[in-house]
C-alpha cells in the first residue's frame, strides 16, 4: 500500500479533469445490461468499484467491451435475463455496485453468490435484504447481514410498496431494479428525497417513473413494472463528489483558482455547494445544460474567506459522500460549524465522523461528535493549520483525499497511508491534483 505526503502549496491554478461521476457510472452499466440491443457509454469511471461492476455483470453473461480510449459499449440481454451458473461475483470495496446488483440478481431467475473486500464485508445489508425478500428473492445470509451474501432471484417479482426508514439511493435502486420484471407497480416511499439517478436514467431509457411528495412531506417514488428499455447512448458527467476536492482546496487554498468542467449538478448531489456558498466560498456555476436526463455546468472556484454554518439534517442525502471534504473547509472558517444528520457516515467504506475527527483533533483543530453529528471549531485561517502528523485513510478514499487537500495549506506535511484506495473514486487524483499545483508525493 502507498503512502503519499501532502505538502503546502503556494497555490492552485487551472482546469482540472475530474473523472465520470461514480454513481451514473454504475448505473449506466447495470441498467444497460437490461435495455434490449447495444449501447455505448462515454466518459465512463474506470475506478475499481465501476470495474468490479462491469466484471460482475460479465459473470451473469452481460457481453461488455472497452471500445477506445473513452468509450464502452453494454449489449443489453433484455429485463431479467441475466444467466450464470451460480457466479461469485468479488465486488471488491463498491457499496453500490454490490446493493444495486443484489436488486437485479433478485429480479431474475439467476442465482449468485456475493463477497467482497474486508472493509466491504463490514457493511451492513440488511436494508436491501429485507425488501428483496418481500419482492420474492430467496435469500441466503450466515453472517449477521453482511457478505457473503447468496441470492437467488425471481424471475416475475411480486410488486412491492416498500415504506423505506431511510433515504437511500442504494436501497431505492435495488428495489426498483428488481422491480423492473415486475408486471404491476413497484412503490418506494422515503422520509426525504435520495440521490435520483436511477429514476432519471430509466425515465431517459423509456420507463415510467413517477415521484410525488406527501402530505406528510415524505416522498413517493412509483415505477411501473416491464418496460421497453431503449438502447439509447449514455453519456455520464463529472463527478461532483470527485470534483469536491480540487474545488474545495481551491476555495481555501491562498492565491488559487480552478475550473471544474461537465460536472453533474443534479440538485440531490450539490449540497456540499449550496453550503459552501452559505459559509462565503467564491463558486460559480456556469453554461449549465441537460444531457440524457441530468443537468450538467462547469464550476468555477476560487480562494475565499469562509464563515461557519450549521449544515441541516434535511441536506444530508445530497451530500452524504462530502462531509469529510467539508469538514476540511470548515477547520479554516471563522467560528463553529454543525453537520447534523451524518449517521449514514458511520457505515461507510469506515467510521468518517471518527476518522475526520480523531484526524483533525491530532492537529490541533478542536471537534465534537455525537452518533448523528459532527461540529468542527474553525481555526479562522489557514496559517494556523498545523500539519505534522500521519494520518491512517482506514481504506476509505475520501478520509485520504480529504486529509491529503488539507496538507495543501498546513505548516508541516501530512502524511497519508493506504492512498491506493484513492482509485475506487478517482483514478487519477495524484497526477491531476499535481497538474493545478498541489504538492503530493509517493513515499
Amino acid at each position: 500500500m502507498n503512502s503519499i505526503e501532502s505538502k503546502k502549496s503556494l497555490g492552485l491554478s487551472g482546469e482540472i479533469k475530474v473523472p465520470g461521476d461514480k454513481s451514473i457510472s454504475h448505473r449506466a452499466l447495470i441498467i444497460g445490461s437490461m435495455v434490449n440491443g447495444k449501447i455505448k457509454i462515454k466518459n465512463l469511471l474506470e475506478s475499481e468499484d465501476v470495474i468490479a461492476t462491469a466484471n460482475a455483470l460479465k459473470q451473469l453473461d452481460v457481453k461488455i467491451n472497452k471500445v477506445t480510449q473513452n468509450e464502452w459499449e453494454v449489449f443489453g440481454n433484455g429485463i431479467g435475463c441475466l444467466e450464470g451458473s451460480n457466479p461469485l461475483l468479488d465486488m471488491g470495496n463498491s457499496g453500490t455496485g454490490v446493493r444495486l446488483l443484489m436488486g437485479l440478481v433478485a429480479g431474475s431467475d439467476v442465482e449468485a453468490t456475493f463477497t467482497g473486500d474486508k472493509s466491504l464485508s463490514k457493511r451492513p445489508m440488511e436494508r436491501v435484504i429485507k425488501p428483496l425478500i418481500m419482492n420474492g428473492a430467496s435469500i441466503q445470509n450466515e453472517n449477521n447481514n453482511t457478505l457473503p451474501i447468496k441470492i437467488k432471484g425471481n424471475r416475475i417479482p411480486l410488486p412491492i410498496k416498500y415504506h423505506s426508514p431511510v433515504a437511500s439511493a442504494q436501497v431505492k435502486s435495488a428495489i426498483f431494479l428488481a422491480g423492473l420484471s415486475s408486471l404491476g407497480k413497484t412503490t418506494v416511499i422515503e422520509p426525504s428525497l435520495s440521490r435520483d439517478h436511477t429514476e432519471r436514467l430509466l425515465k431517459y431509457l423509456g420507463a415510467e417513473v413517477i415521484t410525488n411528495q406527501l402530505p406528510d412531506l415524505s416522498w413517493e417514488i412509483i415505477l411501473q413494472g416491464m418496460p421497453e428499455l431503449k438502447p439509447l447512448d449514455i453519456r455520464v458527467p463529472s463527478d461532483p463528489s470527485s470534483a469536491a476536492f480540487p474545488i474545495v482546496t481551491a476555495i481555501i487554498t491562498p492565491n488559487s483558482e480552478v475550473l471544474v468542467k461537465n460536472v453533474c449538478i443534479n440538485k440531490l448531489r450539490i449540497g456540499l455547494y449550496e453550503t459552501l456558498i452559505e459559509m462565503g466560498a467564491n463558486i460559480k456555476f456556469l453554461n449549465e445544460r441537460e444531457i440524457d436526463g441530468e443537468n450538467i455546468a462547469d464550476i468555477s472556484a476560487k480562494s475565499s474567506s469562509l464563515i461557519g454554518t450549521n449544515v441541516p439534517k434535511s441536506r444530508a442525502p445530497s451530500m452524504i459522500d462530502e462531509y469529510p471534504i467539508l469538514a476540511v473547509a470548515a477547520s479554516i472558517a471563522n467560528g463553529v460549524t454543525i453537520m447534523e444528520g451524518v449517521q449514514e457516515l458511520r457505515y461507510k467504506e469506515t467510521d468518517r465522523i471518527k476518522a475526520m475527527a480523531e484526524g483533525l483533533t491530532s492537529m490541533g483543530i478542536q471537534t465534537q461528535n455525537t452518533e448523528d453529528s459532527l461540529t468542527i471549531y474553525g481555526k479562522g485561517t489557514s496559517s494556523l493549520i498545523e500539519g505534522g502528523v500521519y494520518i491512517h485513510s482506514m481504506l476509505d478514499h475520501r478520509i485520504a483525499m480529504s486529509f491529503l487537500c488539507l496538507g495543501l495549506i498546513s505548516k508541516k506535511p501530512i502524511i497519508v497511508n493506504d492512498t491506493d484506495t484513492i482509485s475506487s473514486s478517482f483514478p487519477n487524483f495524484f497526477d491531476e491534483m499535481n497538474k493545478i499545483g498541489a504538492n503530493l508525493n509517493y513515499i
